[in-house]
């Protein structure tokens, strides 16, 4: 019996093998193949298109030493506060009000209009935060309108208010997802469960933390995930906005990347800078993962 099963199982695990071919032949070719020709040119000074020439660790060490490289890797941990602890924090509060509202149409319109952000090209979004950041945009206009007139500035403009305003952008973007995600997680959870802390005397804050906070673990962890590599990697929404500026206050590693692959030619120091941010990213992501598979 257990000959025949061995003999069933064989051609189901080819079979399976297959249908995976196919698609780990491309992976392997646009992802796998190119991250490890990132990491070969991150050991060579090269232009890109003339002679490679061997720079050891030359270009690792420059990460750690060049002002400019290490600052956008601090601007991009600075970033992670606006785009994974408030959305998440914010979108834990808005799941838990909108779940205590009956379905209705205000309830509708208040998911859709969190949601808006996420299908928005983030070039589009980076071109109308240019525009409400602006002297005169809509920013400017409501702080007139209330009287703090003496607050306004050109706020992607400005050295100190750059990075936060830039952040501000990613809280709108992110918010939306974690969100709807939440909310959709607070769904599966047992009513019976709420019913029970209601019993044991609990209010809306300790049923909160009792209840809703740990029935969501999973969808923290993709949240957390997700917003997380969006910190580390992002480039459009800054590259649209500020390109880095003023100076290299917004400076992140995905511009800085670019810059130094298409604007300077040194493709060797971009790939180490690659390299390096996908393994900062693997290793803040790694234990994220890890706790939301423990039980």
């Amino acid at each position: 019996m257990a000959n025949r099963l061995r003999k069933v199982r064989r051609p189901r695990q080819w079979s399976a093998l297959l249908w995976v071919a196919p698609a780990f032949a491309m992976y392997a070719v646009f992802v796998l193949y190119p991250m490890l020709q990132s990491v070969q040119y991150s050991f060579y000074d090269w232009d890109g298109i003339g002679p490679s020439r061997p720079a050891g660790l030359d270009n690792w060490k420059a990460i750690f030493t060049r002002p400019e490289l290490l600052h956008s890797v601090e601007h991009a941990f600075i970033l992670i506060f606006f785009y994974t602890v408030l959305p998440v924090g914010l979108g834990l509060v808005a799941a838990s009000l909108i779940r205590e509202l009956r379905p209705s149409a205000f309830n509708t319109t208040a998911r859709v209009v969190l949601f808006i952000p996420q299908v928005l090209p983030l070039v589009a979004a980076g071109i109308a935060w240019t525009w409400m950041y602006s002297s005169n945009g809509l920013v400017n206009q409501v702080l007139r309108a209330v009287g703090l007139e003496a607050h306004t500035r050109a706020w992607l403009g400005d050295f100190t208010f750059a990075l936060p305003a830039v952040g501000v952008i990613g809280v709108w973007v992110m918010l939306g997802f974690c969100t709807v995600l939440l909310l959709s997680g607070i769904g599966k959870i047992d009513p019976a469960l709420y019913e029970a802390a209601r019993l044991d005397g609990a209010g809306r804050i300790s049923e909160f933390f009792a209840v809703t906070l740990p029935g969501l673990r999973r969808e923290l962890v993709v949240c957390t995930t997700f917003t997380m590599i969006a910190a580390l990697a992002s480039f459009d929404i800054i590259q649209i906005s500020t390109q880095g500026g003023p100076g290299y206050q917004t400076m992140v590693p995905g511009v800085q990347i670019y810059r130094l692959t298409f604007l300077q030619q040194h493709v060797g120091q971009a790939s180490a800078l690659a390299v390096f941010l996908a393994a900062l990213v693997l290793v803040l992501i790694w234990p994220i993962q890890r706790l939301g598979r423990e039980r």
